[in-house]
């Protein structure tokens, strides 16, 4: 891995952040005035986890997705990429949807597809889903059924791993992954993961300090109640994570 984007749930770090950031569209979409304009790299979570949890569907239309992504360009640039409105494969995902595996793989090729007809602009980015390896490699299938070479993608997000991120299962599915010439981004990965399978990853994102934050009371940076929301804290976090991957590409 050589890049980690730290996740955060407050856009207005964007105007001074000295570390790249990985923002949800859930948050952005918030600003009724002009976004906060970019003082760093970033890359756009689409919010869909949310989305299909609360709602089992998505209830953002793609043209309202497209319309928010052309404004972020314009008001916060640097924008690296932007992930799709791709339907997760956790189990207790498709429970909510009512839907298979393969239907959530389906629609996220097809919404793949209409993103980019629609905005060509708009760095999105291919991402792969399923639950075991053998539906990681039908949805890599797939993509290259409908003319996507993967290879040629600079990222393709890989989802539906960061609450298992400690099995091996997971590493043997990003190695076989990336085994293929892909260059993956690893949704949610955390300093489990990093330590076992970020070797097979180009990049990836966490924002698990804010939930281990929580726990540390008073905040001792500020007058908070807890560092849940505290930059010293998710930058020192971060740092560790950045120092785990020097050392494992050292190793």
């Amino acid at each position: 891995m050589t890049f980690f984007y730290l996740g955060t749930h407050m856009p207005h770090w964007l105007r001074d952040s000295t570390v790249p950031l990985f923002i949800s569209h859930r948050r952005l979409d918030r600003y009724s005035g002009p976004c906060p304009r970019a003082a760093c790299r970033w890359a756009l979570d689409s919010g869909g986890f949310t989305e299909l949890s609360m709602f089992g569907a998505w209830r953002t239309t793609s043209s309202e997705y497209v319309d928010a992504c052309h404004r972020y360009i314009d008001e916060v640039g640097m924008m690296d990429w932007a992930a799709p409105q791709d339907w997760m494969c956790e189990p207790f995902i498709t429970a909510k949807t009512g839907l298979t595996i393969e239907d959530h793989q389906r629609r996220t090729l097809d919404n793949f597809h209409l993103l980019r007809r629609m905005a060509p602009g708009v760095p999105f980015i291919p991402v792969l889903q399923g639950w075991e390896q053998a539906d990681y490699e039908r949805h890599m299938g797939m993509y290259e059924a409908d003319g996507i070479d993967l290879t040629a993608e600079p990222t393709v997000g890989i989802g539906s791993v960061c609450r298992r991120e400690s099995t091996d299962e997971i590493g043997a599915i990003c190695k076989m992954v990336s085994d293929a010439g892909i260059g993956l981004h690893g949704f949610g990965v955390k300093g489990a993961g990093v330590r076992g399978y970020g070797r097979y990853m180009k990049s990836a994102d966490s924002m698990a300090w804010s939930r281990r934050g929580r726990n540390i009371r008073p905040c001792p940076h500020s007058s908070a109640a807890s560092c849940g929301n505290c930059r010293p804290h998710a930058l020192a976090w971060r740092q560790r994570i950045v120092d785990k991957i020097s050392a494992q590409a050292s190793s």
